[in-house]
């Protein structure tokens, strides 16, 4: 393997914002060597819509990240994110024999293979088979069967699906921009990678990282991907709140909610006045903290009820005793915790990625969680051969190393 080959590269593509980090994986640890981050442009809601401008922000990160690091990017792991992601679990399963035997690598690829067997709408594609348990004959919840005996073994799965031609336009712009895509992890799949410990996924939590144009979650529980939910609902939409409720310009709005805004009421003392900027030559004016809470807030409690509901329908809020982790640049709003917290009924918590070594200490903020996870996701890609699964370390690699 070449010295260019050896390294890791990711690229985050969103709505708002596009980073690139290259990583050297080598034999003495995962290292850190450089990133590239830029304002995204040709991008809403998690798909492209600006094809030649997606491919301009996407060149810009690239080239910052091969002069920081010195060696230029040939391929890359990319995320997928968006309102059309959709998880589903499914249960498929083999015959072993007439009579019981020992389960091989082999049957576990075919259970496995055949849980994947859905039918899939026009458009769709699978984008990850996350393995849950096994069952063989009547024992279920069985991690690694190999070598157990029986005589039917089935294989529990979430499968991960994504329109096919929004991942496709993201690939063409990755190749435009003169990379080729070594793989498509979905992006929380990935954050999870970089900020949740492993009690939290044993235990049961639910990951939320708020983007820019959306926001997707995945629920961990028994250590494993149990569901996966994408809304179309992100940090610029209460941007774009503020800018029809202040009558302001959409960069006055985006700083309005950088430097004033709150999604908990109780953050500022309602009489404290702010300056806000008018449209055209109109001069400013102020407004009390309490109505730009009032704002925030509704947007926070729509999207939290969204999120909410959906766990409800699928029966995880009661899986979920670790409670919410949030990351993505749009969670860094003043006040969602809170927000959150009396939503849910349960602990929340902000989360940034666990830092590479030598990472800068700037890249350890919640808006990089998804560029940090790619990498690590990519490293463990290629220590098992490039078989995706739940699994962070021995079982799953046992089953389908090579």
């Amino acid at each position: 393997m070449g010295r260019k080959d050896r390294f890791i590269a990711a690229l985050d593509i969103g709505t708002t914002k596009t980073c690139a980090i290259i990583a050297d994986p080598g034999e003495t640890g995962l290292r850190f060597l450089g990133h590239g981050s830029t304002d995204s442009h040709g991008g809403r809601r998690g798909q492209i819509v600006n094809l030649d401008s997606a491919v301009a922000s996407i060149r810009q990160a690239i080239e910052a990240a091969e002069s920081e690091a010195g060696s230029p990017i040939e391929s890359a792991v990319i995320g997928v994110a968006g309102s059309h992601i959709r998880g589903l679990n499914s249960r498929g399963g083999i015959s072993l024999g007439r009579r019981p035997r020992d389960v091989r690598r082999e049957d576990v690829r075919e259970a496995v293979q055949a849980a994947r067997g859905i039918t899939l709408p026009s458009g769709r594609e699978i984008l990850h088979v996350l393995p849950q348990e096994f069952v063989l004959d009547a024992q279920d919840g069985i991690r690694d069967p190999i070598g157990m005996v029986g005589q039917r073994l089935e294989a529990d799965v979430h499968i991960v699906t994504s329109s096919a031609t929004a991942v496709q336009n993201v690939i063409t712009a990755v190749n435009r921009a003169g990379v080729t895509v070594s793989d498509t992890v979905l992006e929380p799949l990935a954050a999870a990678e970089a900020c949740l410990t492993d009690d939290e996924r044993e235990l049961g939590c639910c990951l939320v990282d708020l983007g820019g144009g959306t926001t997707e979650i995945i629920v961990f529980s028994g250590g494993v991907v149990r569901h996966t939910a994408a809304f179309p609902v992100g940090g610029d939409h209460f941007t774009n709140d503020l800018a029809v409720g202040l009558r302001t310009p959409i960069p006055e709005a985006q700083r309005v909610k950088c430097e004033h805004a709150s999604a908990w009421k109780g953050t500022f003392p309602d009489g404290t006045e702010i300056e806000v900027g008018s449209v055209g030559d109109r001069p400013p004016r102020t407004v009390l903290s309490r109505s730009i809470a009032e704002i925030t807030q509704a947007r926070g409690q729509e999207l939290l009820v969204l999120i909410r509901d959906d766990l409800q329908r699928g029966g995880l809020d009661a899986q979920i005793p670790a409670g919410f982790v949030f990351t993505g640049g749009a969670a860094r709003l003043r006040g969602f915790l809170e927000l959150a917290e009396q939503t849910f009924l349960l602990p929340v918590r902000m989360a940034g990625p666990r830092p590479l070594p030598s990472m800068p200490d700037d890249l350890a903020e919640p808006e990089f969680s998804a560029a940090v996870g790619l990498i690590l996701y990519g490293v463990r890609m290629r220590l098992s051969g490039g078989q995706d699964g739940n699994a962070r370390g021995g079982w799953w690699s046992r089953i389908f190393g090579s």
